[in-house]
């Protein structure tokens, strides 16, 4: 965990911003516009290999970016009711690059005013926003339960013990869902980004993980196992969260992005993605940054993940590597990979100037650039 964030909190440093398809009209690679033109429902295939365009049976690959801010570090909602216009633009502007995913982040603290109170407006804003994606032809990666910033965080949630923490984030994602359940522009709902345990014989005292740059990436979601096994705790905790969708919403995907420990620690296996848990988890996503001369060794902690669900790459980003060398790993991984995810901060490659060249914003540039001349080799495209 630690060289993943460590590494993304230097970036946020750098560039004062924290980390964070459309079933087209193509060829027969790529997905086709449902009958009323608007987005097809995307589903896995019957046998777990890839995505299908719900309607035409098209493959559908994701090609998209993170969106949780903007140039100077705001999460997405602490603008979005104000300005508004922004957020439309930058939506265009992704939509152009060639994106045909974006992920959201939601904060709890925005979304629930109590422990049985979702925040109403909270959830019309985030009806715009699904309806802003229908018009842009783009997907939604909803990923919840959030709590970057941790000043924002409710002494009251930080308070609750195991079940009723859970609780909550179950109305939240109940909430959620009844709002987006009919709407086709909604990719996924990811229940937490990258959520964690604590070790056997250790129990925790917050439940948020590491301080990096002035947010909080990593959430344990139990601070104490209490005799139960990790794959007890985690299947328990996703099943009820996926109940909770269910409940309205029978048709999107539920998955969860992790961290790759498999990547950091060889000996380690999939906790999420074991066949204990993964059992109503509809894909599988993970977070990869590839260190420099080390690709093949990301593969390698990569294949582990493939499990016979789809898989998606839901964060990458030229971190620990050039862009160049994460293009080998995009072009490594397409054999079992059915989707990569990277990033976008609310500038186009034109919109950068000469004072923005430094070493976060040339790596910006050369991503963005990458991503765009990259987009037609991906089917759908």
């Amino acid at each position: 965990m630690r060289q993943y964030k460590v590494g993304f909190a230097i970036l946020f440093l750098m560039i004062s911003a924290p980390l964070i398809c459309s079933c087209r009209v193509t060829d027969s690679h790529g997905g086709s516009a449902a009958a009323d033109g608007g987005l097809e429902l995307v589903r896995p295939s019957e046998d777990g290999s890839h995505f299908i365009c719900a309607e035409s049976g098209a493959r559908f690959v994701a090609w998209g970016f993170n969106y949780d801010h903007d140039d100077s570090g705001r999460l997405l909602e602490d603008y979005w009711d104000e300005e508004w216009s922004t957020v439309a633009e930058d939506f265009r502007e992704m939509k152009t690059l060639g994106a045909n995913v974006v992920r959201i982040h939601l904060q709890t603290a925005k979304f629930m005013k109590g422990p049985e109170q979702p925040d109403g407006a909270a959830l019309e804003q985030l009806t715009r926003l699904v309806k802003l994606a229908e018009e842009a032809g783009l997907y939604l990666d909803i990923t919840g339960l959030g709590c970057y910033h941790k000043k924002d965080v409710p002494k009251w949630y930080d308070a609750m013990d195991e079940g009723k923490r859970w609780d909550v984030q179950a109305l939240f994602w109940e909430s959620v869902a009844k709002r987006c359940a009919k709407s086709d522009a909604v990719f996924c709902y990811d229940l937490m980004n990258e959520p964690i345990l604590p070790g056997a014989n250790k129990k925790e005292t917050d439940w948020l993980a590491g301080e990096f740059a002035g947010k909080h990436f990593v959430q344990r979601i139990t601070l104490d196992l209490a005799g139960r096994t990790r794959k007890q705790v985690a299947k328990v905790w996703v099943d009820k969260l996926a109940a909770a969708i269910r409940k309205h919403d029978d048709r999107h995907m539920i998955t969860v992005g992790v961290i790759p420990w498999v990547h950091t620690f060889p000996k380690a296996r999939p906790l999420f993605y074991s066949k204990e848990v993964a059992e109503n988890l509809d894909f599988v996503s993970v977070h990869f940054y590839p260190k420099r001369g080390e690709v093949d060794k990301a593969l390698t902690a990569l294949s582990a993940y493939d499990i016979g669900k789809p898989l998606i790459v839901e964060e990458m980003f030229p971190l620990h590597c050039s862009t160049q060398e994460l293009g080998v790993f995009i072009d490594g991984s397409q054999e079992i990979t059915e989707g990569w995810i990277g990033f976008y901060w609310g500038k186009t490659i034109d919109e950068y100037t000469a004072a923005d060249t430094d070493l976060a914003g040339a790596l910006t540039i050369s991503w963005l650039k990458y991503f765009g001349e990259k987009t037609p080799e991906i089917p759908g495209f």
